[in-house]
């Protein structure tokens, strides 16, 4: 039995009641005429049993029958010729009439005034309920506070035992549910066919989801499904539409109640995401900048000793390999220092119309130091190419793209570098004829310190922001970067760079 409908009752019931308060109207009927009462003082006691058959029994046809019963008991024992319906005087027609019609009109007005009080008092129980649950809600402090409170406060509305299966934050039933038991006491189930429910809510023609046990209704948040309500079968079988709307406001107060708090956490999340942020590049300034001062006497000294060493002597061997960790190092710390300005977004871009043989040729250059042993070739247009860029970041990333290929080839592969024009584009690309870029690895080679799982001797020295760092370079200055296989063999990286301006080839 659900709270706030009647119980339900025999149809004899209410006829007895109807017949009851005829036969009473009657009695009472009898004792005027004894004291010699006006019979219009009977037609009103006859016209009140109508009124109270309305007020006590279930439905607008039984006052209809207790009007027709009281004309008839009316016409039948206070008018001549008594105990038949017959009628000698036809005044008496009128009266009958306007009994009738009053008593009926009494009726209808009586049922309707206790429909409407029925259904105030469904309405204050409808929002007491909506208020407790949402003002519970309101301090909830996790999403299993919400589903339990959700769960206690429609089962004490429906009396049903109903359950709450939440979703996770990637759109997964949990493994356990909360069900109502009895009294204040809850369980937790094991959802066996948290499968069959995802599939089932996801494609939703209906508002619930018929089960073998449950049906259930699902908790649509803002973004996503968060959960679901279990109401056992046999109660949502037997739900009327007051009932099933009010399910529906409570299921949305929750709704709303679960993204709150996802939002709630997401935001702490996030704060707590920036601050991490934050923390770790002031640590990597601080250690960058720390490292920069050595790091330049290292590279310095081993230079001095090689220029004082034989290279046969094994010592040459020593000093260079120091020289090589060290520059290693050295980039590596302008890579961090410039990671940091780009997440802090205190890269500026200096942009200027540049020569693209000068900005190419220089980092060729810096490449041939680290790797004198290397040839590069180099392909650009023999005019002199004027290209909108900041001159020193470009060359950064052509650096990158450059010393990424000579770690992944051997001294005997190709390594170029071509400059085109195409489109209003000026067109980079760095390519190389080593092993090329695995398949597993190509979708994440820009991401950040993403390291390729390649077994080469040098694979090991990269920490994955070189890449990274190219891609936000090229980004800043509103072009595109991309990596790819070649047919032949090995890998190639392009990039783009807008022409912003209308250059002229001078010769």
């Amino acid at each position: 039995m659900r709270k706030g409908e009647p119980a339900s009752r025999p149809v004899w019931r209410d006829l007895l009641l109807t017949l009851g308060f005829t036969a009473g109207a009657t009695a009472v009927g009898w004792l005027f005429r004894v004291w010699q009462f006006p019979e219009t003082n009977i037609v009103v006691v006859y016209i009140f049993s109508v009124v109270l058959t309305a007020r006590f029994t279930r439905g607008y046809p039984y006052g209809i029958l207790a009007t027709l019963i009281s004309t008839c008991a009316f016409n039948a024992f206070f008018t001549q010729p008594y105990f038949t319906l017959s009628v000698d005087d036809p005044t008496y027609l009128i009266t009958f009439a306007v009994m009738a019609v009053t008593a009926v009109i009494t009726s209808a007005l009586t049922s309707k005034a206790k429909k409407m009080a029925a259904e105030a008092l469904r309405n204050e129980r409808e929002a007491s309920a909506l208020y407790r649950l949402t003002s519970r809600l309101s301090d909830a402090e996790s999403g299993e506070d919400i589903a339990s409170i959700a769960v206690s406060i429609i089962t004490d509305t429906l009396g049903c035992k109903a359950a709450c299966l939440c979703f996770d934050g990637q759109g997964q039933p949990e493994r356990t549910f909360i069900q109502q038991k009895n009294g204040d006491e809850q369980v937790r189930r094991v959802a066996e066919d948290r499968e069959t429910i995802r599939h089932a809510v996801e494609n939703l023609r209906t508002e619930y989801a018929a089960g073998a046990e449950f049906f259930d209704w699902p908790i649509y948040g803002s973004e996503a499904i968060l959960g679901v309500f279990r109401i056992p079968r046999t109660d949502a079988e037997a739900l009327g539409e007051p009932q099933r709307k009010l399910l529906h406001s409570m299921i949305e107060s929750t709704a709303l109640a679960m993204d709150r708090l996802r939002s709630v956490q997401d935001r702490l999340r996030s704060r707590e995401e920036a601050a991490q942020e934050h923390y770790r590049g002031n640590l990597l300034r601080a250690i960058s900048h720390d490292l920069r001062t050595p790091l330049a006497g290292i590279m310095g000294t081993s230079e001095m000793l090689m220029g004082m060493t034989d290279p046969a002597d094994p010592r040459y061997a020593m000093a260079e390999g120091i020289y090589k960790d060290a520059d290693w190092l050295h980039d590596l710390v302008e890579n961090i220092l410039s990671l940091t300005r780009l997440q802090d977004g205190r890269l500026t871009l200096h942009k200027q119309p540049e020569a693209v043989e000068e900005v190419v040729g220089a980092a060729v250059a810096a490449i041939g130091k680290r790797a004198p042993e290397r040839e590069i070739g180099v392909h650009i247009p023999e005019d002199v190419w004027m290209v909108p860029m900041d001159a020193k970041l470009v060359g950064q990333v052509l650096v990158n793209l450059l010393d990424n290929a000579v770690k992944h080839t051997r001294p005997e592969e190709e390594i170029s570098v071509t400059a085109r024009e195409g489109d209003g584009l000026a067109v980079f690309t760095v390519a190389d004829g080593g092993t090329g870029i695995s398949p597993e690895d190509l979708p994440h080679v820009f991401q950040m310190f993403y390291t390729t799982k390649g077994t080469g001797p040098d694979a090991r020295r990269g920490i994955g922001l070189g890449l990274a760092i190219c891609e936000s370079i090229v980004t800043a200055h509103g072009g595109t970067i991309r990596a790819e296989n070649r047919a032949g063999g090995g890998a190639a990286f392009t990039f783009t760079l807008p022409m912003e301006e209308q250059h002229e080839k001078t010769k």
